[in-house]
C-alpha cells in the first residue's frame, strides 16, 4: 500500500468521529454574545439585532424570505401523533414541508397521547428545546417556532395545575382568582416551553342547549370580558401569548345545535356588537392579547374565517388587534365543504388569506394549506403584498415573545419546581370552593351537622363519576377525588357513609327517552329500590346527579335540559321516604330542575369541578366553607322559554295578559328558575348608604359609586356585589339593565365594607341609529344588588352634553 493510500484510509477511518465535532462547532458559531446568527451568514442582520425596533426587524426578515419560507409561516404543524410522527426531529424532517420553517406547533408532547417526554416536566422542556433548536439551526433563516397549547381548564399538559370548567370559574366572580389562574397557566407554559396558550374562551353562553356552555364563563358580556381580561393579563404577564377564542358569534348556532351543525347564528347586527363582540373589543384594547382564533361558523351568509370585515376591518382596524389570527380546526376547509362559498380548497385558501386569517390549523398535514397558497401567489391570484401582510403579523408575535432573542427554555430543570408546584395546591382548592353556588337551602338544612348525621347515604351516578373532572382542554393524568371520596374522607371519624348508585347516568334508550318515555326495566327498578331501602336507614341523603362528560361538551348539544336517564325517578323515589335530601349537581349547563327546586330542600350547584372538587363539595356541605358563588347563566324553567338570558330588552321577559275577556295569555310559565347573578350563602348581607357623585356629569366624565355592605349573619362569608346600569330613555331600544361592575367581598360576622365603583363613558355608551358608539345625554339609574333581580339600592344620575 502506498503512503498516499494509507493517508486516505486513515482519513476515512477518522472522518465519522471528526464530522460531528466540526458540525457541532459550526452550529454553535451562530450563538454570539447578545445575539443569534439565525441566517448563519456571520454578521448581525437587522432582524437578529435585539436593539432594533420590531417593525424594522420584521421588514428585514421579510426581505430575505423566499415564497416557500413565507408560506410556511402561515400554517400549524400539529404535534406528536396528531400530524407529526416523531417526538423529536429526525433526518427525514429535511424532506418535510417544514424544512422551510413553520408558524407554530400545537399540543406537542403534552400527554394527550402517550409519550415519554411529557413527564418529568424538565424532560419536556428539554424536548421542546431540541425541536426548537432544529428549526433555528437546520432551516435557512432559523425562524423560531411558536409552541401553542390549550389552556381553558388550566394548561393542557400531563399533570399541570387543573382548574374547574370555565362555567365554574365564571361562577366565582373573583377577578383576582382568575388573574392568578392565568399567571399559573402562563408560568407553567413558559417553564415547559410553550409560548402560546389558547385561552380564554370569550363565547357567551346564551343558549343552554349548546354543548360547550360549560366552556364559557357565562352569558353576560361585561362579566365575560372582565374575567377574560384577567386571564389574558395573567397569562401574558409570564411572557407567553394568550389567544382568544372563538371569534366570532360562535356560541349560538341555530337551535343550539352543535357537532356537524355549528353554523347559522341568528343574531342581529346590533346584538352582535353589543353582546358577542363586546368582550373582544374590550379585552383587545385593554389587555393587548397576541392571538385570536377565528371560528368556523358563518355570520349572515359569510364564513367568519373568510370575512375581511371580521378579521381586518373590525378586529384590526377598529379593535386595534396586532397579533395573529389562527383558524379553529377545519375552519378553512368548511369554507368550501360546509358553507360552499368556494369551489375547492384552493378557493377557500384564497378567501381566508385575503380576509386576514394568518395561520391555518387543522389535524391534517400543513401542506394542505401551504401548497395551494404557493400556487395562488405564483399565479398572481394572491398578491405578494397580502402574503407579506399576513406573514408580518405572525413574525410580530414571535418578536414580541422574544423568540428571536431567546428561543429556548433557559433553565429546563426549573420546570420540575414550577409546574404543579406545592404553592398551587391551596389555590386549586380555593377556586374549586369559590365556584360552588348554593341554589336552595330550605330551613337551613345546610350545612349538615355531623353530630346529627351518623348514617349518610350518598347516591346517584355522578357521586363516583370521574369524567367530569378532567377536560380534553386541560391537564391530563390527574388523580380525581369524586364526591363520594370527598365525603368519606371528611366524615370518616364521625359517621358511616353508605353508597348506592341508584341508577346509571342515562338509560339504554337515551336520548330518545327524553322525547319518547319508556318504562323502567326490572334492573332499574331494583337499583332505585336499593337506594330507597338504604335511605330509610339513613339520617340524610346526598344525591349527586347531573351530567358526565359524555352528555355535555363539544359536539354534545342536548335535546332536553332535565336530569338525564332515570335520575329524576331516583330522586322522586328518595323524596317519598321523607328523609332530608341534599341535591348536588354535577353538570355543564343550566338544567330545568323545577320539581327538584320545589321539593328538594337543599341544592348545591357544583358544575364540572376540578380534580379536588370532591373535597371542596364535602367541606361546603358540612360547613367548613361557606358558599359564595353566583350564577353566571340564567336557569330557564323550560326549553320553550329559550332564549331566556341576561341582559334582555324591556318587556322581552314579561308575562302574557291573563285577564282579557277570552283568557288570553294563560299558556306559559314565565320567568327564570334562577336569575343571572343568583346565589345563596349560609349568612346574610345588608346594603346601605349608596352615594353617586356627581349626580350631573358631562358625557365624557366619570361617575363615582360607593355603598356599604354588611354581614348581618353569624358566620363569615362572601358576597358578590353587583352594579347594574339602566338607560332610562334612549334613541334606540337599550337593554333593560346591564352589568357594569362586580366585586367578591369577604366579610366577618358584623363586618361592614365600603365598595367603590367608577363608571366611565365606555360603561354608558350604546350603538345609536347609525351604529356609532356614543354616550347619549339623559338619565341613568344605578342599581346595586345581590343578583340581577335582587336589587337593594338605586340612584338616578344625569349625563349632559357640555
Amino acid at each position: 500500500m502506498t503512503c498516499k493510500k494509507k493517508h486516505i484510509l486513515l482519513l476515512l477511518l477518522l472522518l465519522p468521529g471528526l464530522l460531528p465535532a466540526a458540525y457541532a462547532q459550526k452550529k454553535n458559531a451562530i450563538y454570539q454574545k447578545g445575539w443569534i446568527d439565525f441566517n448563519k451568514n456571520g454578521k448581525m442582520d437587522i432582524y437578529e439585532d435585539p436593539s432594533a425596533p420590531i417593525e424594522d426587524r420584521i421588514a428585514d426578515l421579510l426581505s430575505q424570505m423566499t415564497l416557500e419560507e413565507k408560506t410556511c409561516q402561515l400554517a400549524t404543524l400539529y404535534g406528536y401523533r396528531r400530524v407529526v410522527k416523531d417526538e423529536l426531529p429526525t433526518p427525514e424532517w429535511k424532506n418535510e414541508i417544514w424544512k422551510d420553517g413553520i408558524a407554530n406547533i400545537d399540543e406537542h408532547l403534552n400527554g394527550l397521547v402517550p409519550t415519554s417526554y411529557s413527564y418529568p416536566f424538565s424532560k419536556h422542556a428539554e424536548a421542546i428545546n431540541t425541536v426548537q433548536r432544529w428549526f433555528v439551526e437546520e432551516t435557512r433563516l432559523g425562524i423560531p417556532v411558536d409552541f401553542s397549547n390549550e389552556g381553558i381548564h388550566g394548561l393542557n399538559h400531563d399533570r399541570a395545575t387543573p382548574l374547574p370548567a370555565p362555567i365554574a370559574i365564571g361562577s366565582t366572580w373573583n377577578k383576582e382568582l382568575v388573574r392568578q389562574a392565568g399567571i399559573i397557566a402562563g408560568r407553567e407554559a413558559k417553564a415547559l416551553g410553550y409560548t402560546n396558550v389558547y385561552a380564554p374562551i370569550l363565547d357567551l353562553a346564551r343558549d343552554p342547549r349548546w354543548g360547550r356552555v360549560l366552556e364559557c364563563y357565562g352569558e353576560e358580556p361585561y362579566h365575560v370580558a372582565t374575567l377574560g381580561r384577567e386571564m389574558v393579563l395573567g397569562i401574558q404577564s409570564q411572557g407567553v401569548a394568550a389567544t382568544l377564542k372563538h371569534y366570532a358569534v360562535y356560541s349560538v348556532p341555530k337551535g343550539g345545535r352543535d357537532g356537524h351543525a355549528r353554523t347559522d347564528p341568528h343574531v342581529a347586527p346590533r346584538e352582535m356588537h353589543q353582546l358577542h363582540l363586546y368582550p373582544y373589543r374590550k379585552i383587545i384594547r385593554e389587555a393587548r392579547p397576541m392571538g385570536v382564533m377565528s371560528s368556523y361558523n358563518d355570520y349572515d351568509g359569510i364564513p367568519v374565517s373568510g370575512s375581511y370585515y371580521f378579521l381586518t376591518e373590525l378586529l384590526r382596524e377598529k379593535f386595534g388587534f396586532d397579533g395573529y389570527v389562527v383558524s379553529d380546526s377545519e375552519a378553512v376547509e368548511f369554507v368550501y365543504s360546509k358553507h360552499r362559498v368556494a369551489g375547492d380548497m384552493k378557493g377557500a385558501v384564497r378567501e381566508v388569506v385575503e380576509a386576514g386569517m394568518n395561520v391555518k390549523t387543522n389535524f391534517t398535514h400543513p401542506s394542505d394549506f401551504i401548497l395551494p397558497l404557493r400556487e395562488l401567489v405564483e399565479e398572481g391570484t394572491v398578491s405578494m403584498q397580502t402574503l407579506d401582510r399576513n406573514v408580518a403579523d405572525v413574525l410580530r408575535v414571535k418578536f414580541r415573545l422574544g423568540l428571536f432573542d431567546q428561543p429556548y427554555v433557559e433553565d429546563t430543570k426549573a420546570a420540575d419546581r414550577i409546574v404543579a408546584s406545592p404553592d398551587t395546591k391551596d389555590f386549586e382548592r380555593q377556586i374549586a370552593r369559590e365556584s360552588l353556588v348554593l341554589l336552595k337551602n330550605e330551613n337551613n338544612l345546610l350545612p349538615l351537622d355531623l353530630n346529627n348525621c351518623k348514617h349518610i347515604l350518598v347516591t346517584g351516578p355522578l357521586a363516583t363519576d370521574t369524567t367530569a373532572y378532567v377536560s380534553r382542554y386541560g391537564p391530563q393524568n390527574m388523580r380525581v377525588t369524586d364526591v363520594l371520596k370527598g365525603i368519606q374522607a371528611y366524615a370518616a371519624d364521625c359517621a358511616t357513609v353508605h353508597y348506592v348508585q341508584g341508577c346509571e347516568v342515562v338509560d339504554e334508550t337515551w336520548p330518545e327517552s327524553e322525547i319518547i318515555p319508556t318504562p323502567l326495566t326490572a334492573t332499574e327498578e331494583a337499583q332505585i329500590r336499593e337506594a330507597v331501602e338504604q335511605a330509610l336507614l339513613s339520617d340524610v341523603v346526598i344525591a349527586v346527579l347531573g351530567e358526565d362528560e359524555h352528555r355535555v361538551g363539544e359536539s354534545k348539544s342536548r335535546t332536553g335540559l332535565g336530569l338525564p336517564g332515570r335520575q329524576f325517578q331516583l330522586l322522586q323515589a328518595l323524596h317519598s321516604t321523607g328523609k332530608p335530601i341534599v341535591l348536588v349537581l354535577i353538570n355543564g349547563q343550566p338544567l330545568t330542575i323545577n320539581w327538584e327546586n320545589r321539593y328538594i330542600p337543599a341544592i348545591l350547584e357544583a358544575w364540572f369541578p376540578s380534580p379536588v372538587g370532591g373535597h371542596a363539595i364535602a367541606e361546603t356541605l358540612f360547613g367548613d366553607y361557606n358558599p359564595g358563588g353566583k350564577l353566571s347563566v340564567t336557569f330557564p324553567k323550560s326549553l320553550g322559554q329559550i332564549e331566556l338570558n341576561f341582559p334582555f330588552k324591556p318587556g322581552s321577559h314579561a308575562g302574557q295578559p291573563g285577564d282579557g275577556p277570552n283568557g288570553y295569555g294563560k299558556t306559559a310559565v314565565v320567568g327564570p328558575l334562577y336569575p343571572f347573578g343568583y346565589g345563596l350563602s349560609y349568612t346574610t348581607f345588608a346594603y346601605s348608604n349608596l352615594e353617586v357623585t356627581p349626580l350631573r356629569q358631562g358625557i365624557q366624565g366619570h361617575v363615582e359609586v360607593s355603598f356599604e355592605v354588611t354581614n348581618t349573619g353569624t358566620r363569615a362569608g362572601d358576597e358578590v356585589v353587583q352594579l347594574y346600569v339602566r338607560d332610562k330613555l334612549s334613541s334606540v331600544i337599550a337593554y333593560d339593565s346591564q352589568l357594569r361592575g362586580f366585586e367578591r367581598v369577604t366579610l366577618q360576622p358584623g363586618e361592614t365594607r365600603t365598595v367603590h365603583f367608577t363608571l366611565t363613558p365606555a360603561d354608558l355608551e350604546m350603538l345609536d341609529k347609525d351604529m356609532h358608539w356614543i354616550v347619549e345625554p339623559g338619565e341613568f339609574e344605578v342599581l346595586i344588588g345581590s343578583s340581577s333581580e335582587d336589587i337593594r339600592l338605586t340612584q338616578t344620575f344625569e349625563m349632559v352634553q357640555r
